[in-house]
């Protein structure tokens, strides 16, 4: 199990904080303190899709990212899975299949002129339910999972602030997408392309998940497509989170932020498991502030909150 840190207020260092997701890249350093995230940098992913363009990427997006910063100790990169978050090796097929094999930790760490253990890697899902239970909605909450909603479906499980990946109702690994689902798993219907898949069956158009959810209001099919995903989303976590038994399940990834379209639809389906959903109080910071958690043996917020955001300069 992986504890929630506990900062000292004092900070000996400062860490370089990525969020790796399917079609853009966040990076900021984490101050610690009243301060928390410096400006957070982001770009999409660079159109040469080799794992040397990607690592110049994120380099080039880290060394924008610590401009100006001094005593910046690592990096520690929220990444999908399927990923060797100790070697450091991406073992993903399905998205960014070029990193397939790479060693970024060593190809990041030559980059920034640092010893290997200075670069490392948490799972995405995981780093999300991390800022939340230190900085966001779930802060004080026993029992909580982290859903990130996106290109796909990322999860998280916590007990008293600890990750779990294992015991009683906690999904293999902590993780759900690859859980089998009405003859397919899980992601399959409950993704950014299940949302562009209905729509396109309704409308006969393909379109990105954004442009629909901003038709939503006036465009039947793109409201029915939204509805279908959130039927899909509830009857999948009554199913998967009845034996855990969640306090909260906090939703993040771009398309909680369409939670409007799509919870109506989920929520009766989980009445009668008792299952609470809240949407992130981070949003894009969360992944970045948990980031800074993993890196860190303690890391504390300040009580209100203020921390995690990029505001201060």
């Amino acid at each position: 199990m992986m504890r929630v840190p506990r900062m000292p207020s004092a900070l000996p260092e400062r860490v370089l904080v990525y969020d790796v997701g399917g079609s853009h890249v966040s990076a900021a350093v984490w101050r610690g303190g009243a301060l928390g995230l410096g400006d957070v940098v982001t770009a999409p992913h660079p159109v040469e899709e080799s794992s040397t363009a990607f690592v110049e990427f994120i380099h080039s997006l880290g060394v924008e990212a610590r401009a100006g910063e001094d005593c910046v100790a690592g990096a520690e990169l929220a990444v999908p899975g399927p990923f060797d978050f100790t070697a450091g090796v991406s073992l993903m097929r399905h998205k960014l299949p070029h990193l397939y094999g790479v060693d970024l930790r060593r190809e990041l760490a030559e980059r920034f002129g640092w010893q290997v253990d200075r670069v490392r890697f948490v799972h995405d899902a995981a780093a999300f339910l991390l800022g939340e239970i230190g900085a966001g909605a779930a802060r004080g909450i026993s029992r909580t999972v982290g859903i990130t909603l996106g290109t796909g479906i990322g999860s998280a499980f916590a007990v008293n602030g600890r990750l779990v990946t294992a015991g009683p109702g906690v999904a293999p690994g902590g993780e759900i997408w690859n859980l089998p689902s009405e003859g397919g798993i899980l992601e399959d219907f409950v993704s950014s392309r299940a949302i562009q898949r209905n729509y396109r069956e309704r409308a006969g158009v393909l379109s990105d998940v954004a442009a629909i959810a901003a038709a939503a209001a006036h465009d039947p099919a793109a409201a029915s497509a939204f509805a279908e995903f959130g039927r899909h989303l509830g009857k999948a976590l009554a199913a998967v989170l009845a034996e855990f038994g969640p306090d909260l399940v906090v939703l993040g990834g771009g398309i909680s932020r369409s939670a409007s379209l799509f919870l109506p639809a989920a929520e009766p389906l989980m009445k009668n498991h008792k299952i609470c959903l809240r949407i992130s109080a981070l949003q894009g910071h969360a992944p970045l502030v948990g980031a800074a958690a993993a890196w860190f043996d303690g890391l504390s917020f300040p009580a209100d909150g203020v921390a995690p955001h990029a505001d201060a300069n």
